[in-house]
């Protein structure tokens, strides 16, 4: 059975920086492209960061670049997402998913392609 599971979440400052984990068991996270998204209170879920099969591309939406860091260790089957520079908008509950895909990812076009979503965690930045 495909399972991720998310951890790193808390409340930070303005300005600070976390780093978010997704673990993943029955399968090798190096074969399928990985996405970190974030549903903020009210909102839809909405795509932050990606990273390809085999080392491939990664993807980041515009709100994010320069802030954040999508990196995965194969040794640890893991994926991981630096997030530096924190703003209050960056508040939400973060998931990670996995999909099969040849070729560079993309967070733009939505959720629906994307499976085996974790149980999220929550991220507050406030002062």
């Amino acid at each position: 059975q495909l399972q991720l599971v998310e951890s790193g979440g808390d409340l930070v400052q303005p300005g600070g920086s976390l780093r978010l984990s997704c673990a993943a068991s029955g399968f090798t996270v190096d074969n399928f492209a990985i996405g970190w998204f974030l549903q903020a209170p009210g909102k839809e879920r909405e795509g932050v960061s990606c990273i390809s099969s085999h080392g491939g591309s990664t993807n980041y939406a515009d709100s994010v670049k320069g802030r954040f860091t999508i990196s995965r260790d194969n040794g640890k089957n893991a994926v991981y997402l630096q997030m530096d520079s924190l703003k209050p908008e960056d508040s939400g509950v973060y998931y990670c998913a996995a999909k099969i895909l040849n070729g560079p990812c993309t967070v733009v076009g939505g959720t629906a392609s994307w499976g085996s979503w974790g149980q999220g965690t929550q991220v507050t930045v406030s002062s």
